[in-house]
């Protein structure tokens, strides 16, 4: 009997769970819709609750070593106790919003971030034992100051080098979650002064920081030092605005070595986000006094495509952008 009690207890026997969600394909601000499909056992358990997480790979620092975990970073109750009858189907309807912070994983066209991971985790808790089951992979594509931002890199004939995302917060920058996420790129013969330059988006409901960081190379007296400029986006003019021209006077103030933390006086904008789909994110800068670590701790479907495409880059800037991915 006690064996029994624990197999239950674990699973065996017990109720099937399969989240399907409806458009995968999502931009920070906006919903993650689906249904959490759960199908009785054997025998009749109490469900305590079932909770759905996001999820995506985090560096940490812990002294002089680095590692990656996968960090569940926003969770969402969508049941709480109930029970389930032997072979009984019930089905748990939810809208899960994603934080505006959440790191990109795609960009326009489909194109994936490489080194980016992203998945809605479905945890389910039965008699005390929880299981956290599998994570059914999100998307997470730009919104559109982003993407203006990225494609103006390309323009410029920056190459898409790697993205990942680091515990710890940025200085002078109001941020929600433990981490934040790095676009990084190789930059063009023209800005012969630059090893290489970093992106970091801060979005909110509100605004937007953006936060370039710049590996300048050293000279004949000089060494080699980091150049970390913040500009803010308060999501007017978006379209208007020439962002190739922006990104080129952020790239060249830091090649002037006169770093800039002030909000600047571009300032684009975008409307509300619309609905799509069925129903409608450093290599140890804690030194740099600026970001700070916690030492010790498919391509797009049809709906979302029509939402994003439009006035975006065009298909060869972005084959140029990640030639060396």
């Amino acid at each position: 009997m006690v064996f029994k009690k624990m197999m239950r207890a674990f699973g065996v026997g017990g109720p099937s769970v399969d989240t399907v969600l409806t458009n995968p394909n999502t931009r920070p601000g906006l919903n993650l819709e689906g249904r959490v499909n759960i199908t009785g056992g054997d025998h009749m358990v109490d469900i305590e609750y079932v909770s759905l997480g996001l999820v995506t790979k985090v560096e940490v620092e812990s002294g002089d070593s680095e590692y990656n975990q996968h960090t569940e970073f926003h969770k969402l109750n969508v049941a709480g106790r109930f029970p389930v009858h032997p072979g009984q189907p019930i089905s748990i309807p939810f809208s899960f919003p994603v934080p505006w912070e959440t790191p990109l994983t795609n960009i326009q066209g489909g194109q994936r971030l490489h080194g980016m991971t992203m998945g809605l985790r479905t945890e389910l808790a039965v008699a005390g034992a929880v299981d956290k089951g599998d994570l059914d992979q999100v998307n997470v594509f730009p919104l559109p100051a982003q993407e203006r931002i990225i494609e103006a890199f390309g323009r410029l004939g920056f190459r898409f080098k790697g993205a990942d995302c680091e515990r710890g917060h940025i200085r002078g920058v109001q941020q929600h979650l433990p981490f934040y996420q790095e676009i990084e790129f190789y930059p063009p013969g023209q800005y012969h002064g630059i090893n290489s330059a970093e992106v970091t988006f801060v979005a909110s409901p509100h605004g937007m920081a953006v936060v370039l960081e710049f590996d300048k190379r050293g000279g004949l007296f000089t060494s080699g030092h980091d150049v970390i400029n913040t500009y803010q986006v308060d999501y007017r003019s978006v379209d208007s605005t020439d962002w190739a021209g922006v990104v080129d006077g952020w790239v060249r103030q830091a090649m002037s070595r006169r770093p800039h933390h002030q909000p600047t006086h571009h300032q684009p904008h975008y409307p509300p986000q619309p609905h799509y789909g069925h129903h409608q994110p450093h290599h140890g800068h804690g030194g740099h006094g600026y970001r700070h670590g916690h030492h010790g701790g498919a391509g797009m479907v049809g709906g979302i495509a029509a939402g994003l495409v439009g006035g975006f880059v065009a298909g060869e800037i972005l084959d140029d952008l990640f030639d060396g991915d």
